[in-house]
């Protein structure tokens, strides 16, 4: 009874103790993409993901967000909404907020006047680079 007892134990020390190590070369190979993965996603800083970063910190910065939500119509149409538009349309969203080109989301005269006021308000003081931005966040919500 003691030596089955005995080899009971060994047995069990022996099945833990490999499954213990099995699991630290497991981590090891799991561990490793995944600081290949974040490495790469250091390089990844592209001016495209500038230019989002920039247009969403701009939308937020500038109160757009008080009146357009990504998914949903607020006060205005929302982000996804006015991308849209604007791909199927092949209209110029920097155009537009530079008021040069007229709304083609929301014609309402009465939204229409409200956006002239904001937008005269909020973005007059941006530059053609922080437009795009604007523009490139707007675009990357529907993709």
């Amino acid at each position: 009874m003691k030596k089955v007892l005995f080899v009971s134990l060994i047995s069990s020390l022996l099945l833990f103790s490999c499954g213990s190590e099995k699991k630290k070369e497991v981590k090891k190979e799991i561990e490793k993409p995944l600081e290949e993965v974040k490495e790469e996603m250091k390089n990844d800083a592209s001016p495209d993901n500038d230019q989002l970063a920039l247009g969403e910190k701009l939308f937020n910065d500038k109160t757009c967000v008080a009146c357009h939500q990504l998914d949903t119509k607020l006060i205005g149409p929302s982000v996804k909404d006015i991308a849209t538009i604007y791909d199927e349309k092949n209209g110029n969203l920097v155009q537009f907020l530079k008021g040069n080109d007229a709304a083609i989301v929301d014609t309402d005269p009465g939204q229409i006047a409200i956006m002239k006021a904001n937008l005269d308000g909020f973005v007059k003081d941006l530059n053609d680079d922080e437009l795009n931005a604007l523009a490139v966040y707007f675009q990357n919500s529907i993709k």
